[in-house]
């Protein structure tokens, strides 16, 4: 039988198949039905910075102060004092998580700024998680900043969290940086452990009745994996650091596309969340079956053999790609 153990941050896993930050994670009897079904290790649930920040009594009430004169003043924030049950809310689950299933249990905050976030970091250490994710959320809205500064604020508040705890450390990054390849190096340095390729951004929609902006979420399609393989692709070899898709995976043959790009793991969500948890179960029987009609012996066997450093012609992540793909299609005109 095929040996699909890999590592991750330094976190031995059984296989490469991780449970994404979803509602599938956010309570114990979940991560333990995740866990029965084959998953090797769980991402929970964000804390978000804003609920940090509502830790401050002050700043709740500045927060609501106004409330009664402007009515959808109520509806602008969530609820973020309930949602997740809170900080403390959180830090529990990390402590029941780990006393409840054998697999690794990886902690997430999601925010911007270094605010909270060191102090947090160390809670939820000391609460057992096995590592942390830095869920980086930016939406650039300021014309007065530069993208060198938001890259330069993402890198040093990987650092200061970083330094703050022994856990291992990744990123969660968005595709949108001008040169993704040069910003993973620096997150390398900064000490990022691993890499999660990508975030996904959920646009607004207008209700153009109502004359609001209504938040819309709609699930993962496998056509997402690709420019995530693409880019995992580039980047292998090229960090020290672990590297991890997540969004678009939905089949054991996109796991075994994700590690032949260079990926230590492919987190999935979505697709339980569509399937039910007994998904997995599914995925990772017939990832073995591929590995052993395909004469695998192990996942390291095939880790980062479609890379672009391995391949024959790297022409195929570069320009070159574009005019072949453009002159490939063939007009039929009627």
């Amino acid at each position: 039988m095929a040996d699909l153990s890999t590592q991750y941050m330094g976190l031995p896993l059984k296989n490469p198949l991780v449970a994404s930050s979803s509602p599938l994670t956010e309570s114990v009897d979940n991560i333990r039905r995740l866990e029965d079904m084959g998953i090797a290790a769980v991402v929970l649930p964000s804390l978000f910075e804003e609920q940090l920040t509502l830790e401050s009594a002050v700043l709740d009430e500045d927060l609501w102060r106004g409330a009664e004169e402007f009515a959808e003043a109520t509806t602008y924030l969530p609820d973020l004092s309930t949602y997740n049950t809170g900080p403390d809310g959180y830090l529990e689950l990390i402590r029941r998580a780990k006393h409840s299933v054998a697999i690794p249990v990886i902690a997430s905050l999601n925010g911007v700024t270094p605010s909270g976030w060191v102090r947090y970091a160390k809670h939820i250490e000391q609460a057992g998680a096995d590592a942390l994710e830095l869920n980086i959320y930016t939406i650039a809205t300021d014309p007065l900043r530069s993208g060198a500064d938001l890259e330069e604020d993402c890198c040093e508040l990987v650092h200061q969290v970083k330094t703050s705890v022994r856990i291992p450390v990744a990123v969660k990054l968005s595709p949108y940086y001008s040169s993704l390849t040069h910003m993973a190096k620096r997150l390398d340095h900064a000490g990022a452990d691993a890499l999660v390729l990508f975030n996904r951004f959920y646009q607004p929609d207008f209700d153009i009745e109502g004359l609001e902006v209504v938040p819309r979420l709609h699930l993962s399609h496998p056509e997402e994996l690709l420019p995530r393989l693409h880019w995992v692709a580039i980047i292998f070899g090229h960090i020290k650091g672990n590297l991890a898709v997540t969004g678009g995976v939905h089949s054991a043959l996109d796991v075994v596309k994700c590690v032949m790009a260079g990926a230590s793991v492919a987190m999935m969500a979505s697709a339980p969340l569509e399937n039910g948890v007994r998904f997995i179960h599914r995925v990772h029987q017939d990832l073995e079956h591929w590995l052993e009609e395909h004469e695998y012996e192990s996942m390291r066997q095939m880790l980062g053999s479609m890379s672009h450093r391995a391949v024959p012609d790297p022409a195929a992540f570069q320009r070159g790609n574009y005019m072949k793909v453009l002159s490939s299609y063939a007009l039929r005109l009627r």
